[in-house]
């Protein structure tokens, strides 16, 4: 008799499970957004962007299922899972070119990107398509605050893709390879003269250029630097090694 008991007991929940199963199955596309959403509420967001994609794989045509795409790219986001997000938002993008949020999706593409930026040390591809990224938010849609956000974090990513230059040229110059380092503390002067390593860049090429005995260039850099930033320690410590 236990054992008839047990196996009905079984049989009851299984049978349970199946009839919540088949009443999720059964939700229409608005209350499968909604479920998402409560989801998201409660800071759930990997079951938040399962709802969210089923809402597009059950009601592809409904109204629910657009908006669905973009809600999921934003909690797989937040869950970091930022491929699944910008695979989400590129469906967005290509899908709903004329949504009134396609700035957003963008940006948020952007920002995919962005949080996946690593220290200066290791490979920076990622930080050239999250500026990849942000340049076309500013381009398609210059007039809003995505816009203005994007150009703020540019400035940022371009000081960080400039302390790459510096920390590769410092490295160059410690091996006394002067031409290598050159090209790098150059790379910063020609291409990054908004970021904060603008001053030691103009610097590195003063202290290069006398040691390779290039004092027309050393001067000419000597110059620029002593214009720009007459009162920065670089160009006191450039006047030192000019003498």
């Amino acid at each position: 008799m236990k054992k008839i008991a047990l196996f009905l007991s079984c049989l009851l929940v299984l049978s349970a499970c199946a009839s919540d199963k088949d009443k999720e199955n059964k939700l229409s596309a608005e209350q499968l957004y909604n479920k998402g959403y409560d989801y998201m509420e409660d800071t759930s967001w990997s079951r938040a962007a399962e709802t969210f994609e089923k809402v597009e794989l059950e009601h592809p045509y409904s109204k629910w299922a657009t908006q669905a795409k973009l809600m999921g790219a934003y909690a797989y986001y937040k869950d970091q899972k930022y491929d699944d997000a910008i695979m989400s938002l590129d469906r967005f993008i290509k899908y709903h070119p004329g949504n009134k949020d396609i700035a957003y999706a963008y940006y948020m593409k952007g920002l995919c990107y962005y949080e996946q930026i690593v220290e200066v040390q290791k490979d920076q591809s990622v930080s050239r398509q999250a500026l990849d990224a942000f340049n076309q938010v500013i381009v398609r849609f210059p007039n809003t605050d995505y816009a203005q956000d994007a150009k703020l974090k540019i400035d940022l990513i371009d000081d960080h893709l400039a302390g790459q230059e510096m920390e590769v040229g410092r490295f160059y110059l410690k091996q006394k390879n002067y031409l290598s380092a050159l090209n790098r503390f150059s790379e910063v002067v020609n291409h990054y003269q908004t970021t904060s390593h603008i001053e030691e860049a103009l610097y590195r090429q003063v202290e290069i250029y006398k040691i390779l005995g290039l004092n027309k260039e050393s001067e000419d850099a000597l110059k620029v630097l002593g214009h720009n930033y007459p009162q920065s320690k670089w160009y006191k410590r450039a006047l030192q090694i000019s003498k």
